[in-house]
């Protein structure tokens, strides 16, 4: 059986050796077009504050584990697919047949449209090679403007921080991380970072960049306020799309990203995706979209590669989970953390503490929760969410006092058993 895995970020390296795993006959080849070894992109911004060396960034140490394992660790890119042929086109020229696919290829920075996008000193901050840019710019004293609040912008502002920068951050959406956090936790999150000396504008774009008048060389971005900010270094963080554009014409259907059901296979038989790239069921809402964390990507890849080795394996869906430092101050949100029209919901907030707790309910279930400044326990609410744990009269108990979520836990798991 020769197995070919397209992108070897964290969700093809556990694929990989997974399938070695199950299937220690087979022929593995791992497909990845950065030059590096497989890296985490998560651990970019501990290589940026120094905690560190690029090595530690590896997502396996030794040097000689893919072989040893022997999986055919290839630096290619994958420029076509065709399914009818079992076979993949390299932009080094070659093709290289298959039996069973894996697309792991990832995603990339969004650049939005924005006159000066690509102005000198203008970066993304997603791959080893922008990373070691941005060391080189981000220097102490020096003035950054970051676009994004979001996730990955959360992430990137603790290394700038670190680095002893002028930071500012410009946010489109009404609050910081929109689309991890509720109103009131996000509010909270811009005023704590606001307190550690960062200048955030929320509801607020970019119109255009340009060169800065003056003997620095430095940018000048225009708000749509009208107000003109400067910086010596820009970084893009506005979000990130999946890789699909080398699958035109391959008959592998794609919407947000590639299609695929419970064994994480494609509309094509054989070929399955899994990761950033891979659009599956959401184990909240029962909606296909992309859940682009870590442990979903790990997950869906053990199940891609159980199904590829051909044992039927089928995920519960992906969970929305995010654990965030932003600046120092933990975040974390579960599930359908938004709640739902019709459920109930609790939101404790302790403004001065930077503290926060909000729990939804579908009756007398947990659907969603978000939490500011809990680091303990909080564990707990991803498994009552997973679980899908019957709370009866401890929802009441918990829409008075949420705090106690995990001797709600306890007492129902106890009752279970």
């Amino acid at each position: 059986m020769k197995h070919v895995i397209i992108g070897n970020g964290p969700a093809g390296v556990v694929a990989a050796e997974s399938l070695r795993k199950s299937d220690p006959g087979a022929t593995i080849t791992l497909i990845g077009d950065e030059p590096e070894p497989p890296y985490s992109r998560m651990a970019l911004p501990y290589l940026m504050m120094g905690d560190i060396d690029e090595a530690g960034t590896y997502l396996r140490k030794d040097a000689g584990h893919f072989a040893r394992l022997m999986i055919d660790l290839r630096h290619d890119r994958v420029e076509g697919v065709d399914a009818p042929a079992r076979s993949i086109r390299l932009a080094s020229g070659a093709s290289l047949g298959y039996d069973r696919l894996l697309i792991a290829a990832g995603a990339h920075p969004i650049k939005p449209d924005i006159p000066g996008i690509d102005l000198p000193g203008v970066h993304a901050c997603w791959t080893m090679e922008d990373a070691r840019r941005i060391i080189a710019r981000a220097v102490p004293g020096s003035r950054v403007l970051q676009i994004g609040a979001g996730f990955i912008g959360c992430i990137i502002m603790e290394a700038l921080q670190s680095r002893g920068v002028a930071l500012t951050v410009v946010e489109m959406g009404d609050r910081m991380v929109p689309r991890m956090m509720t109103p009131a936790a996000g509010a909270m999150i811009r005023k704590w970072c606001e307190k550690q000396g960062v200048r955030v504008h929320v509801a607020t774009r970019v119109t255009a960049i340009g060169k800065a008048s003056g003997g620095r060389a430095a940018l000048s971005a225009r708000l749509d306020s009208g107000e003109e900010l400067e910086a010596e270094t820009l970084i893009v963080a506005a979000g990130i799309r999946p890789n699909v554009d080398f699958l035109r014409g391959s008959g592998v259907a794609c919407e947000t990203g590639v299609v695929v059901d419970a064994a994480m296979e494609t509309n094509i038989p054989g070929i399955y995706a899994a990761g950033d790239v891979a659009a599956a069921i959401d184990f909240s809402t029962g909606v296909r979209g992309v859940n682009a964390i870590q442990p979903s990507a790990v997950e869906q890849a053990r199940v891609a590669a159980l199904n590829m080795a051909g044992r039927r394996v089928e995920s519960r869906g992906a969970l929305t989970l995010n654990v965030l430092d932003t600046v120092g101050l933990v975040s974390t949100s579960f599930g359908q953390w938004w709640g739902e029209p019709g459920g109930q919901g609790v939101e404790l907030i302790d403004e001065p503490a930077f503290r926060y707790l909000s729990l939804q309910f579908r009756g007398d279930v947990l659907i969603g929760a978000t939490s500011i400044g809990l680091t303990e326990g909080v564990g707990v609410l991803r498994g009552l969410i997973e679980g899908r744990v019957r709370l009866g009269p401890w929802k009441d108990r918990l829409l008075q006092r949420p705090l106690e979520f995990a001797e709600a836990y306890l007492a129902r798991a106890q009752a279970a058993a």
